[in-house]
C-alpha cells in the first residue's frame, strides 16, 4: 500500500512552541484543514508519522523500514503546506528521487524498500529542483499569517464539483458563489460578505442571528458563532469551537471557546482552551513597532501584528488583558491584575507571581472541560501531559 510518512526531523518543531508540545507539526490547523488532512486529500493516501522515539510516538508512529512494505512511501517534511503545483511535481517523481529547494534541501522523498538500507538508513538518488514558492510553518505566527492563503486553497479542495446547501433567505450575502454551507449547518439572519474571500460553514455548524462575517472565513464541523459576533478574515473557527465578540485573522484549532465579548486578533488558540468573558488581546504595539515573541531560542520578530499564541488546555479569567505578542504555554490558568506577562510557562497558575499547577488537579479540570463537549482524556493525552509537566 502506498502511503505518506511525515517526519519532524528537519522541521525544528521546538520553534513552534507551544503547539508542538502536544501534537505533531502535521496536525497543526491552518486554513480549514490540518496539514495532515491537506496532504491526505491532495495525494489521496493514508498518512503515518515517522517514529522519533519520543513521548509523542503514538498509534500512527511507524519505523520506515517496517512501514514501506511492497509499496511506495512519500517521506514528507511535516511543516510543508501542499499546493497544486507541488502535488503535480510529486506525482512525477520516480523511485528514489526527491524534491529539493533552490538551496538544495530535500523535503519530499519517494522511496521503496530498495532505498532502505537499515532502520535509520535511506539511500536516495536524484534530486529534482522545485523552484516555486514553498509554504512552510516555521514559527507560530506563520499559522495566522498563512491563513488567508490556506482558507482559499482548502475551500477550493473541499467544494470542487460540489453544491452548497441553500443559503436561507433571511441572510444578506455578497458574492454568494463563494459561500459554501455543508449539510446540517444552521445559518440565519446574518450578513455574510464573501467579496474579499470565500466563506465555508462546516457540517452541523451554527451561525446565530446577527453575525457579521467577512471572508475569508471558515467554521469547522459542529462549531458555533454566537449572536452578534463580528468576524474579519482571515479567521478559522475549528471543529466544535465557540466564537463570539470580535475576531480577526485568527485560528482556533478545535474544541476551544471564545464565547463572549472581547477582541481576538492575529492570534492562534490551541485545543480545549477557554477565554473568559471580556478577555481581549492586543495585537499592535502602541508605537506600531515590530512585535518580538518569546521562543526557546530567544526573541524573534513576528512583524507589526501579533496577538496571543495559546497552547492547548489553557484558560483565562474574565476581563483578562493579554499583552501584545504573548505566548501562553500548555495547561495554564491565567488570571491576575493588569496586562499579562509576555511569556507564561506551561502549567502556570495565575500570571502574577506564577505558581505551578498541581498535575493531578490539572488533569481533573481538563477532564471536566472535556466532559462539557462529551469527551474525556485518553491515555495518550495523559501520557503527553505528564511528560510535559515533568520535562518542560
Amino acid at each position: 500500500m502506498d502511503k505518506i510518512i511525515f517526519t519532524e526531523e528537519f522541521c525544528q518543531p521546538e520553534n513552534l512552541f507551544p503547539f508542538t508540545l502536544t501534537r505533531q507539526v502535521q496536525d497543526i490547523r491552518v486554513g480549514i484543514l490540518t496539514i495532515r488532512e491537506k496532504w491526505e486529500k491532495m495525494l489521496g493516501l493514508k498518512s503515518f508519522d515517522k517514529k522519533e522515539d519520543d513521548y509523542k510516538d503514538l498509534e500512527r508512529s511507524v519505523h520506515i523500514d517496517e512501514a514501506v512494505g511492497n509499496g511506495i512511501c512519500y517521506l514528507i517534511h511535516s511543516n510543508v503546506i501542499p499546493t497544486h503545483s507541488l502535488i503535480k511535481a510529486i506525482k512525477k517523481l520516480k523511485q528514489g528521487e526527491f524534491l529539493a529547494t533552490t538551496s538544495g534541501n530535500g523535503f519530499v522523498y519517494r522511496i521503496s524498500k530498495k532505498e532502505i538500507n537499515g532502520r535509520h538508513k535511506i539511500k536516495v538518488g536524484k534530486s529534482i529542483l522545485f523552484d516555486e514558492a514553498l509554504h512552510t510553518i516555521q514559527y507560530p505566527w506563520d499559522i495566522f499569517q498563512l491563513n488567508d492563503f490556506a482558507i482559499r486553497q482548502d475551500f477550493e479542495i473541499l467544494t470542487k464539483g460540489r453544491k452548497s446547501a441553500t443559503i436561507p433567505k433571511s441572510n444578506k450575502t455578497e458574492n454568494p458563489a463563494q459561500i459554501f454551507i455543508e449539510k446540517g449547518a444552521i445559518v440565519k439572519h446574518s450578513i455574510i460578505n464573501a467579496s474579499k474571500g470565500p466563506v465555508y460553514i462546516g457540517k452541523n455548524a451554527e451561525v446565530m442571528e446577527g453575525c457579521l462575517i467577512r471572508g475569508p472565513f471558515a467554521m469547522g464541523e459542529s462549531a458555533c458563532l454566537k449572536m452578534g459576533a463580528k468576524v474579519y478574515g482571515a479567521t478559522t473557527i475549528g471543529p466544535r469551537c465557540i466564537g463570539a465578540g470580535e475576531i480577526k485573522n485568527s485560528v482556533m484549532f478545535g474544541y476551544s471557546n471564545k464565547a463572549h465579548d472581547g477582541y481576538l486578533g492575529d492570534a492562534v488558540i490551541g485545543e480545549w482552551c477557554n477565554l473568559g468573558a471580556g478577555t481581549t488581546n492586543s495585537n499592535l504595539k502602541n508605537n506600531a513597532g515590530i512585535v518580538k515573541i518569546w521562543t526557546s531560542k530567544g526573541e524573534q520578530q513576528a512583524g507589526n501584528k501579533c496577538g496571543v499564541l495559546m497552547g492547548d488546555y489553557s484558560r483565562t479569567a474574565i476581563n483578562t488583558a493579554i499583552n501584545t505578542g504573548t505566548v501562553i504555554g500548555v495547561c495554564c490558568n491565567v488570571f491576575g491584575n493588569g496586562l499579562t506577562p509576555k511569556y507564561i510557562p506551561n502549567f502556570s497558575w495565575g500570571s502574577d507571581g506564577v505558581k505551578q499547577y498541581e498535575i493531578e488537579k490539572a488533569l481533573e479540570e481538563i477532564n471536566n472541560w472535556k466532559k462539557l463537549k462529551h469527551c474525556e482524556l485518553n491515555e495518550g493525552e495523559i501520557k503527553i501531559l505528564k511528560f510535559i509537566f515533568k520535562k518542560f
